[in-house]
């Protein structure tokens, strides 16, 4: 059956008007990339878990990079906050944008801790300390969809001791995203670096383990102090 000009009409401009946005989406250039892409079986485990655990509504989603992932104290740490672990290591603000919606969309939530630290590391491949402030309000953005009144926490990259070289790049970042949450509703900078640059102006080696990238037991102790002190701040009202 033929169907009418009208109805042939409509198909191809919704169509088309699919493929403009798609175009135009501001995480275009970054879904087909290899290191994003790279990153779906991973999800995909993610997604396994959300559909098979019943997790409380009231948690406290920690997403984000291998500090998250590694954090193996966590649910004592936050105690009596339930919490939902979302961690993958290597997570940079670009492949977390892109699987955004797979990771947090689906949870019910009282509040988000974000702690992505990758994008600057003082390598050839650095993102710009704009466009990651830029991608972190894409992924602020797809949360509030579905979580309009949830607090959001972004913790700051910290000063590691192998990454100490970009930290001048880091930093402007940290302080770029500061604002930026200064400026938005429900929105919650945690800021960490005077607890881990020690008085000589370095950072304080003792807290990280021996790669000098990733916590220890100890720095996991000072991290938690800083975090859990402000989801009692704003979540306590």
């Amino acid at each position: 059956m033929k169907l009418p000009v009208k109805t042939r009409n409509l198909i191809a401009f919704t169509v088309l008007s699919s493929a403009v946005l798609i175009s135009c989406s501001p995480l275009v250039k970054y879904r087909n990339l290899p290191e994003v892409k790279a990153w779906e079986p991973e999800i995909a485990k993610f997604d396994s878990i959300t559909r098979n655990v019943k997790y409380p509504e009231d948690a406290v989603i920690f997403a984000g990079s291998s500090s998250i992932r590694l954090w193996s104290t966590l649910a004592g740490d936050m105690s009596p906050y339930n919490v939902i672990q979302r961690g993958y290591g290597g997570a940079k603000m670009s492949d977390f944008a892109v699987y955004s919606d797979r990771i947090l969309s689906p949870l019910k939530c009282s509040a988000l801790v974000l702690f992505i630290a990758n994008d600057i590391t003082g390598g050839n491949s650095d993102k710009k300390p704009e466009e990651v402030r830029r991608l972190f309000s894409i992924i602020h953005r797809s949360f509030r969809k579905d979580h309009p009144r949830v607090p959001v926490f972004y913790v700051a990259v910290t000063p590691a001791p192998s990454r100490w070289k970009a930290w001048p790049e880091i930093d402007m970042c940290n302080q770029l995203i500061k604002s930026w949450c200064e400026n938005h509703s429900g929105t919650y900078f945690i800021s960490t670096d005077t607890a881990f640059i020690g008085p000589a102006g370095e950072p304080r080696s003792e807290l990280f383990r021996n790669d000098r990238l990733h916590l220890n037991a100890e720095g996991y102790k000072v991290w938690s102090r800083i975090i859990k002190g402000e989801l009692d701040r704003i979540l306590k009202q």
